[in-house]
């Protein structure tokens, strides 16, 4: 866990002279006077007079809804307490960034000074046409039932307690995996609460909807175990009344096989935990300190699945993997209120997801040891970006489903919607899977490095979303090993080469192509085992649509052989690389940063060509620009030279592409500099980027990768005699799948000349 001082939590809340973590932008223009009148007045009469006729359209016309009020009291702060509403407001702006960062949901934070619950309801009720939602947070029980409870009979939008219901679902779902691995059912098992405030409660509720009989959930407060002798419970933990001799919380988790905690810190001992049922469950969840910490409780018992709500543990039940999500799925489909199916839904997705591969970029963020489905990862982490494409979308189809939902959505658009929500990056990685799928999954890519991890991954994926067919190419009794570790159920076609069936006729096949390249017979039965000349052999006679390499290879050595083997593309005297570069809702494409090292003119008019095609099959509007020192012969130079030549000869050659230069790349970039300093040009605000040389594309690439976080997509080779593409040593499996999709995509384009 990251370590930090008292003084480092304060200034973090007043950095940079901003006092505070949340701020209000505008989404609109504001630059003229033209924009001014349609922000505010006379335009800003025209949405007002529609509103008034259809109160529905405050969400076509105002942010409505994407806005979500957190409503606090600062009766229950964290494990602070009552500590007043203002207060609360730390909390409530960090409720506001996770709203934002997480599922991009605007908030704005309520302090309401009040103790009194009939006036808390009274002022939220009032500001409710403001938001598409309503957040109740740190509010003490039992108020914050009755509040709640009363809220949602006088308003028609979402009204969730996140206190209540975050930490039950995601627990639930914690919990279902959790006696999936030691093999209980949830009607078989025996539970046990520490805590009777409105968390426990809701958590109580939601484990019966998975199937936990009533009369099994055993709950403890402060004064014991609340059983039937007793004369000081209120209505809700009424609800769960034993009768029952135990009375201590020593004398309920005796036997128990599940112990929830939601109260204080070091109430349970080993001892308890060596009095539990075999295969014991404990989610200490009181923060900052647990119940009991997982060394203690491990130390007790070497068959104990434990959860806390820490960041520094294994499976941490984090309400961050509820509260988003669920309000985006509800507002996305305008829904009247967030009901207990819906609760259900986003339990169930969360469960679901924890059993998939998880990604690179989660494993890199948690330390970069190997996360897979077990004891030690029984729940998605906070920092797991499939969470909004999983949970948002299974509480809005649930939300349809039970008829609160006022909007009709596709789902499976939705879910491409929502990607797009977490940058351009995953549009793109999105368009080029779609393209793929339409294959309908037929078409089949070779994986050179087959024993990988990464690439068994990736081949895994692509197989169960229909992208294409895997072949992975390497000892079957390795890669059926690697498998077996990560434990998938996976059966791809796994080709040998020393062992295939077919060698012989690879190497003769080889030996025709290059014996008037100094290559014997001999040598052709030897060259085509090696990994990167089998899978283009594969291509070349037709036993693969597209072959992939380089997870751990050279450049030189995947490209070599291939050029060697397919040659350049019928029409094209060259190949060439090109990175898409996606800088926030921009995409560029850089070329040549991978192939052509020192072009001359002519064949840099070749790689403009085979890049400006490309944008224009990813649906770009290709504006090339031919980047230089100099800008329109500003600097004569035998550099510039070249590049200006280039030019003239690519108008004449592609007349139906905008192409400029030579120009230096702010001006290539910039639409202001062309339409102020070089208006003649066609060329503003280009976004095919040619550059001189592959040491400055190159160069160029990398830097922007790094330091101006731009996200970085390939190398994809163009004007190849075969799909053939090549991977970056260290991709992640993201990455994989993204150049798999490529080669799928560069196959059906062949097919379609």
């Amino acid at each position: 866990m990251a370590k930090f001082t008292r003084e480092d939590a304060l200034e973090y809340h007043r950095l940079k002279g901003k006092p505070g973590k949340v701020a209000i932008v505008p989404t609109k223009p504001m630059d003229t006077q033209r924009d001014l009148s349609l922000a505010y007045s006379p335009g800003v009469a025209e949405p007002v007079l529609e509103i008034e006729k259809n109160p529905a359209d405050a969400y076509e016309y105002t942010s409505k809804g994407n806005l979500v009020a957190v409503v606090s009291n600062g009766t229950a702060i964290l494990g602070l307490g009552d500590r007043g509403a203002l207060a609360s407001k730390p909390v409530m702006e960090g409720k506001g960034v996770l709203f934002k960062k997480f599922a991009d949901i605007d908030v704005f934070d309520i302090e309401v000074n009040s103790h009194d619950p009939d006036e808390i309801i009274k002022v939220v009720a009032a500001i409710s046409p403001t938001f598409g939602g309503i957040n109740l947070e740190d509010i003490k029980a039992p108020e914050c039932f009755y509040i709640e409870e009363e809220l949602k009979k006088m308003l028609d939008i979402p009204v969730f307690h996140d206190d209540q219901h975050g930490t039950a679902i995601i627990s639930s779902a914690a919990l279902a995996n959790a006696l999936e691995i030691v093999g209980k059912k949830h009607e078989d098992i025996r539970i046990v609460i520490s805590g009777a405030g409105a968390s426990a409660i809701s958590c109580a509720e939601l484990a019966i909807r998975w199937g936990v009989k009533r009369e099994n959930i055993m709950l403890c407060d402060s004064k014991g175990v609340v059983h039937s002798g007793r004369t000081d419970l209120n209505k809700y933990k009424q609800r769960f009344v034993m009768d029952t001799d135990a009375r201590t919380l020593a004398d309920a988790v005796r036997g128990a096989d599940v112990f929830y905690g939601l109260s204080v810190a070091n109430v349970m001992t080993p001892d308890m935990v060596k009095s539990m049922a075999p295969d014991p469950v404990i989610f200490a969840m009181a923060n900052p300190d647990p119940e009991i910490k997982p060394e203690l409780a491990k130390e007790a018992r070497g068959d104990v699945i434990i959860a806390t709500g820490r960041s520094d543990y294994a499976n941490q039940v984090n309400n961050v993997l509820g509260f988003p999500f669920i309000f985006r799925g509800a507002l996305d489909v305008r829904a009247s209120a967030i009901n207990d199916d819906m609760k259900f839904a986003a339990s169930k997705a969360l469960s679901a997801l924890a059993k998939e591969d998880v990604p690179d970029s989660v494993i890199r963020a948690y330390g970069g040891e190997p996360i897979k489905f077990g004891r030690e990862y029984i729940i998605p982490t906070p920092l797991d970006p499939r969470v909004l494409l999983w949970e948002a979308p299974a509480v809005a189809d649930m939300a349809m489903k039970t008829g609160v939902a006022r909007k009709t959505i596709d789902i499976e658009e939705y879910r491409e919607q929502l990607a797009f929500r977490q940058g351009k990056g995953e549009q793109v990685r999105y368009f080029f899977q779609n393209k793929a799928r339409t294959s309908g999954g037929k078409k089949r890519v070779a994986f050179a490095e087959g024993h990988e991890q990464k690439i068994i991954r990736a081949a895994h994926r692509i197989k169960e979303e229909g992208i294409a067919t895997p072949i992975l190419i390497g000892r079957t009794d390795v890669i059926q090993e690697q498998i077996s570790i990560l434990g998938l159920d996976f059966q791809p076609e796994i080709v040998h080469p020393r062992l295939y069936k077919d060698l012989g006729r690879y190497a003769k096949a080889y030996y025709e192509l290059r014996n008037r390249k100094g290559v014997t017979i001999n040598d052709a039965e030897k060259k085509v085992r090696d990994a990167n000349v089998f899978g283009s052999m594969m291509v070349k006679l037709g036993d693969a649509d597209a072959f992939v390499s380089g997870l751990t290879f050279d450049y030189p050595e995947v490209i070599r052989p291939s050029l060697q083997i397919h040659h350049t593309a019928k029409g094209a005297a060259r190949a060439a690389g090109v990175y898409l570069m996606i800088v926030d809702d921009r995409v560029y494409l850089f070329t040549d940063a991978t192939v052509n090292i020192e072009p001359t003119a002519e064949d840099l008019v070749e790689i403009a060509c085979l890049a400006a095609d490309f944008a224009k099959r990813l649906e770009l509007d290709p504006r090339v620009a031919f980047l230089s020192f100099s800008n329109f012969g500003s600097t004569p130079h035998p550099l510039s030279d070249k590049v200006r030549k280039a030019v003239e000869l690519t108008k004449s050659r592609r007349p139906d592409l905008d192409v400029d230069g030579e120009m230096q790349a702010d001006t290539a970039v910039v639409a202001d500099i062309v339409e102020n300093r070089y208006p003649f040009s066609k060329v503003k605000d280009a976004n095919v980027l040619v550059f001189p040389s592959l040491e400055s594309a190159n160069i160029a690439y990398k830097l922007l990768a790094r330091l101006g976080n731009a996200k970085a997509i390939g190398p994809i080779l163009l004007g190849m005699g075969a799909p053939v593409h090549v991977l970056q040593t260290g991709d992640d499996v993201n990455d994989i799948v993204q150049i798999a999709s490529v080669a799928v995509m560069d196959a059906m384009g062949r097919e379609e000349k």
